[in-house]
């Protein structure tokens, strides 16, 4: 048979007959990439959108006739994971679960149908052994008895996988990685554009024609992407991210993209060395040691998707040792904080131009709220003059270019979360006070719409 070759972009998955310098699809250059690609592959066809879906008739049919069938979703006996799914794992399903090396994406994985006693699992390893899996799995069960309807194979081959998958007719089927799985009738080696594509088309496949839902484990690149071609994150029903830092405790399950459920979600887990640790109220948790009498200190009430959470700003103002002041942020945009110190000067009278500031926050989240401005702003001026912030006090509030306070979504969810933690004051946004009732709180509400305004209550 004649070699063929054909060029991807490793982007977008763009396929083009020529070598080309800027991507035509999505406009990106220097992804071009060369792939061996055969006959036989491109007769069958390597795209989900020829997929003949269950259910799917020739003939169109208005949308009033077709009959929705809401089928039950599988419990994964996982608050967390069932929250960020919208409920639970959808029949027929794909998942793809992306996460840095080393994050404990097979650990969450592995634990999670560890659990699962009441169907019959197919874990697929191309990376580890059977002998390191059950290391790992003796160390997550402490002790417990193994279950025994959970199968485990290390296989790369997508041929020899489909024939396990026939054998055994699991219910839940996991890859780990699909960046180590090929097919023979491509020629290019595992993880190749042509390989993610091709073999993630037919793992779909198989999952809408028998119903089985499928979990994947993907790499992600040093630009913090998904690694392989963009058309995998399209392929899929959902894309899981997940994240946090390798020297912290704590771990956030993301929902990049959810076909049947609400991307606003998020799993909280904390690292032990028996496995990953459901955190139901991670407010109590971040907020574990209360800093009485220490400066640069604030708290934030800030929320994740739709989840409410109190966390410590801590930040350090010195004066600078070099001609150039250092600015250094954990878990912050750096950026913003840039901003908010030119809001300081411009505003508010405040010389920081020749001094040092380092921000971190607590417990090694990172935190994409504007909200947390108010308590960023707050930290920095409170570590510049030395002055503490009381501890039963807490802030939620972006801030704006001219000094105000702009409202934030959710406010009477983080006034609630204050509120349940024991927190005496909380400063919000003004403009945002007519839609609350304070009268049905416990706890006090200041009001504040500029930046001046708050400090003058905050260190009066």
């Amino acid at each position: 048979m004649k070699t063929k070759t054909a060029f991807f972009c490793s982007s977008c998955g763009c396929e083009e007959p020529k070598w080309f310098g800027r991507c035509p699809s999505c406009g990106e250059w220097g992804t071009c990439v060369e792939e061996v690609v055969s006959a036989k592959a491109d007769a069958k066809g390597s795209h989900a959108g020829a997929l003949q879906l269950p259910g799917q008739k020739e003939k169109p049919r208005r949308l009033s006739e077709i009959e929705g069938v809401e089928e039950p979703r599988m419990d994964l006996h996982d608050e967390e994971l069932n929250r960020v799914l919208g409920g639970g794992l959808v029949p027929g399903s794909m998942v793809l679960l992306g996460g840095d090396p080393g994050i404990g994406k097979s650990t969450l994985v592995l634990q999670t149908v560890m659990h699962i006693t009441d169907r019959k699992v197919l874990y697929v390893s191309g990376e580890e052994s059977a002998y390191q899996l059950k290391m790992r799995a003796e160390r997550l069960s402490n002790g417990a008895p193994m279950p025994q309807d959970c199968y485990i194979v290390c296989e790369t081959s997508l041929d020899s996988i489909f024939t396990h998958i026939a054998n055994v007719n699991p219910d839940v089927v996991v890859i780990d990685s699909i960046q180590t799985i090929a097919t023979n009738d491509l020629e290019s080696s595992a993880g190749s554009v042509g390989q993610i594509r091709e073999c993630a088309s037919r793992i779909l496949k198989f999952a809408k024609e028998s119903g089985t839902p499928v979990i994947l484990i993907g790499h992600i690149t040093k630009e913090g992407a998904l690694a392989g071609p963009k058309v995998l994150e399209h392929i899929v029903d959902t894309v899981l991210q997940f994240e946090g830092d390798p020297q912290y405790m704590y771990r956030i399950l993301r929902a990049v993209k959810n076909r049947f459920g609400s991307t606003s979600e998020l799993g909280i887990y904390e690292m032990l060395a028996s496995g990953l640790r459901q955190v139901t109220n991670p407010s109590e948790l971040l907020l574990s040691t209360r800093h009485e009498g220490l400066s640069g200190i604030a708290i934030a009430a800030a929320v994740e998707g739709v989840r409410p959470f109190l966390i410590e700003t801590q930040s350090l103002v010195s004066t600078a040792t070099y001609a150039t002041p250092m600015r250094s942020s954990t878990g912050f945009d750096s950026r913003r904080l840039n901003m908010l110190l030119a809001v300081l000067e411009k505003k508010v009278g405040f010389k920081l131009g020749q001094k040092d500031v380092f921000l971190n926050i607590a417990g090694g989240l990172r935190i994409n709220d504007p909200a947390m401005d108010l308590s960023v702003i707050t930290a920095i001026l409170s570590s510049n003059m030395d002055m503490p912030v009381d501890m039963q006090t807490c802030m939620t509030g972006e801030v704006g270019l001219s000094g105000e306070i702009r409202p934030v979504a959710r406010l009477e969810q983080r006034i609630r979360e204050a509120e349940k933690l024991g927190f005496r004051r909380i400063f919000v946004p003004q403009v945002a006070l007519k839609a609350l009732d304070p009268a049905r709180l416990k706890i006090q509400v200041c009001p504040v719409g500029r930046v001046d305004e708050a400090f003058r209550l905050l260190f009066k």
